[in-house]
């Protein structure tokens, strides 16, 4: 069985962080691993509170995974702070680590703002280079390219400047009014649009850890990286069209939508 590692923050809601990630890599066919970057105390309408993992005890968590079950890939999600990143890529440096996902979370669903701001430097030097891929959503983009995104033509721009700044691939997300859901790969070779059809869900709480974890899964079972996303896009939209209604909020979707047979049965 291949084996994913998610480095991320706990959703207590357990619809996003690394609860998404479990649940996404899962049911995306590989083993999943985890290695938490911080608690949140976190729900469908926001975050109250977030308490970070001390750097050498998330290297440590790092260490215990690599040395004995080592990842096929890995997705990085939530890391708040520039000694989080800072001990992240040491260490997947040291290891070699290969199918390395980031998404740069910055601010919450829910709109609370995820990273500090000094880190944001910290986290263009030291980790986003050595990706794969990286999936920001439009704010992010704008954060890490400096020019602000309004067109389709906005995002292919966007998307070249942060790959030439940073060498890793980028998957820029559409969404936020721009589009109906289309996505832009911008790679070496080529610059890919995939086609997406905005569904009428309101409950999108985790919907970039997913996807993103689903790339990551896709990768390590050793798909390439276009075939990945489009799994990935094809697995988010079915689990937001399965119209899981949780919370007062944003609400999570379900990772599950495809359990099926006794382990789904109710008494």
């Amino acid at each position: 069985m291949r084996t994913a590692l998610s480095i991320a923050g706990s959703d207590s809601s357990g619809g996003a962080g690394v609860q998404a990630d479990l649940k996404t890599m899962t049911m995306n066919g590989v083993f999943a691993m985890s290695a938490i970057t911080a608690l949140t105390a976190q729900n469908t309408t926001g975050v109250t509170g977030i308490l970070e993992a001390d750097p050498e005890f998330l290297k440590k968590q790092i260490d215990a995974v690599f040395e004995d079950i080592r990842p096929d890939a890995v997705k990085i999600g939530m890391v708040s702070s520039s000694g989080l990143i800072k001990a992240i890529a040491e260490r997947l440096q040291h290891y070699k680590a290969e199918n390395i996902v980031v998404d740069p979370v910055m601010v919450a669903t829910s709109g609370s703002r995820l990273l500090e701001e000094d880190a944001v430097d910290t986290l263009k030097k030291e980790l986003l280079p050595i990706a794969t891929v990286i999936t920001p959503n439009i704010p992010e983009a704008e954060i890490l390219c400096g020019m602000e995104i309004h067109t389709e033509e906005d995002m292919v721009a966007a998307a070249k400047a942060i790959y030439e700044d940073l060498g890793c691939a980028v998957l820029l997300k559409g969404g936020h009014n721009i589009n109906d859901a289309n996505d832009l790969l911008y790679t070496k070779e080529e610059v890919s649009w995939f086609k997406g059809k905005r569904i009428n869900n309101p409950n999108t709480h985790g919907t970039g850890c997913t996807l993103s974890s689903a790339i990551a899964a896709n990768l390590a079972k050793g798909f390439d990286l276009k075939i990945s996303v489009q799994r990935a896009k094809d697995y988010i939209s079915r689990a937001l069209a399965d119209m899981l209604d949780l919370g007062d909020g944003s609400g999570p979707m379900n990772h599950a939508f495809d359990l099926k047979d006794e382990w789904k049965e109710e008494a």
